[in-house]
């Protein structure tokens, strides 16, 4: 019987390269890349961002309205993301615009209005198109416009706070029901009237100051608001989120965060304090990169993984490889057993190599953020309890996707169907290189990978009986691979799989092109 144990993730490393265009940040796991995220240094419409918008048009036909938040396409505004308490916000907008008080009113003393119903019309509320507060859902994606909320959330790191409400609810993957009661009466105890608050899971085992103090810093936030708005002209922006480091930090930043690693000196400093300020006792994880020659994506393997993880071809560890394509509509995972097979059983090497492109596959749904709806074709297998392992584990290995998703139930023609929250465009990485014999009038993979690769075949080989091995391979590729006479790959390649293997230059073989021989001279296919 197969057994599959995944194991438990162990430290995570934010990576941080800074450039003059942006900055690109990637989340490793084990070390190993799980999220990739770009931060442009002229981003507009961020998820989470507060702007006071123009209702532009109301399509009764929709239930939705078009908002100008200043963006070249007006945003969406459906009437199920209004908000119950749509009412108390636009009437707060126009308070807020016209406050004539130094300091501004209080809005403890702030009169909320009635909530509207689940199955309204959009006329109904926002006839006469007033300006009103919105909050970016989902980033512009292709051709669409921004999609906004009136369901105003300000988030930190153990709370979040939604204003014109009394409501407090405390995490359910908090399991404790007494730690849930604790937290849920510490809250109702610090809480300002007219904030509602949701607990998050961080919360748990945290102390009343904790918690007080992270509730102060997101009331300080709405106090800006409140400020910016007054005297503001529609459509301009409010309040932006935290950059995308501060925001993944206050997010994810656990026990297992154990290194933040940054390659430029003011966002070093930022990120410190922004720790030190959150979580004063991991202040010392964040580190200046100072590595001479080598560019920090490089130090840490993360381009390499990037050049194996983009694309539409995916190769696994076991020679198994996944194919990823993209329509309008839906996205489609092929999933090959490619040239291995671990034993004669055919049930057994599909759940195998299902098994392991199921952990791949949730790793590309987050280092792409594919959204949507995608579908997987594994490798047919007919055993039902196989079928119910291979949906276990896919829905193991997405726990630690924050982005909603479900799951369904492998079909009876071997296919999966995933929907993923979809909030940004999907990162798009070419990882093609000029090839350097046609002088780059066509595409090559990637050379970074092609060690890897020979190795992984060899591997392969050595395994299954050959222990007599030439590997040919063009010219270029040779002379590294035979650089140094004591220790060079080959010879290391050689007592690893203890197998004796000669190598061969050929002219004709492009830069990534190689082939092994048996003793007899005989090409061996795979």
């Amino acid at each position: 019987m197969y057994l599959y144990f995944k194991v438990a993730i162990v430290n995570k490393e934010l990576i941080i390269n800074a450039a003059p265009t942006g900055v690109e940040i990637a989340l490793l796991e084990d070390k190993q890349l799980v999220e990739l995220h770009n931060e442009s240094a002229n981003m507009h419409f961020a998820v989470g961002d507060l702007y006071l918008g123009k209702v532009k048009k109301l399509i009764p036909g929709l239930n939705a309205a078009f908002v100008d938040v200043g963006f070249e396409k007006d945003a969406f505004l459906h009437y199920t993301d209004l908000s119950p308490y749509v009412k108390s916000i636009i009437k707060y907008t126009q308070m807020a615009m016209n406050d004539k008080t130094p300091n501004g009113f209080d809005f403890a003393k702030f009169q909320t209005e009635p909530e509207i119903v689940k199955s309204g019309k959009i006329n109904e509320v926002l006839n006469g198109k007033p300006n009103v507060l919105v909050q970016i859902l989902k980033e512009p994606i292709a051709a669409k416009g921004p999609r906004l909320s009136c369901e105003i959330s300000l988030p930190g790191r153990f709370v979040v706070v939604t204003p014109f409400n009394e409501i407090v609810a405390v995490s359910k993957k908090i399991h404790s029901s007494e730690e849930r009661k604790r937290l849920h009466k510490i809250v109702e105890a610090i809480r300002p009237k007219n904030f509602g608050i949701i607990v998050r899971t961080a919360a748990e085992g945290k102390s009343t100051a904790e918690l007080h103090q992270d509730l102060l810093a997101i009331i300080d936030n709405w106090k800006s608001i409140q400020a910016n708005l007054k005297g503001a002209v529609a459509p301009i922006r409010i309040l932006s989120e935290e950059t995308k480091t501060t925001s993944i930090l206050r997010d994810l930043l656990s026990a297992d965060f154990n290194k933040v690693v940054v390659n430029d000196k003011s966002l070093f400093t930022v990120t410190q304090n922004y720790i030190q300020r959150i979580a004063p006792d991991k202040t010392d994880i964040v580190s200046l990169y100072q590595g001479g020659g080598l560019p920090i994506f490089d130090q840490y393997g993360i381009t390499k993984q990037v050049k194996a993880s983009f694309g539409k071809t995916v190769n696994l560890p076991s020679g198994a490889y996944l194919i990823i394509e993209h329509t309008e509509a839906l996205h489609v995972i092929d999933v090959n057993s490619g040239y291995k097979s671990v034993s004669n059983n055919q049930e057994e090497n599909a759940l195998q190599t299902n098994m392991e492109a199921a952990e791949e596959i949730s790793r590309q749904l987050r280092l792409r953020d594919i959204g949507g709806i995608i579908v997987v074709d594994f490798i047919d297998m007919k055993l039902p309890d196989n079928k119910r392992k291979v949906q276990e584990a896919m829905e193991g290995f997405m726990k630690p996707d924050r982005a909603k998703h479900s799951v369904l139930p492998i079909s009876k023609f071997g296919l999966m169907q995933i929907t993923r929250q979809r909030m940004r465009p999907e990162v798009n990485i070419n990882t093609s290189e000029s090839c350097p014999v046609c002088n780059g009038s066509g595409k090559i993979t990637s050379t970074l990978l092609l060690e890897d690769e020979i190795e992984k075949r060899l591997y392969y080989l050595s395994s299954h009986a050959h222990k007599n091995l030439t590997l040919t391979v063009n010219p270029i590729v040779y002379s590294h691979l035979t650089k140094g006479f004591f220790s060079n790959i080959v010879k290391r390649w050689s007592k690893k799989f203890k197998t004796k293997i000669k190598i061969k230059e050929n002219t004709n073989y492009h830069i990534i092109e190689f082939k092994f021989f048996n003793e007899h001279e005989e090409e061996i296919k795979l």
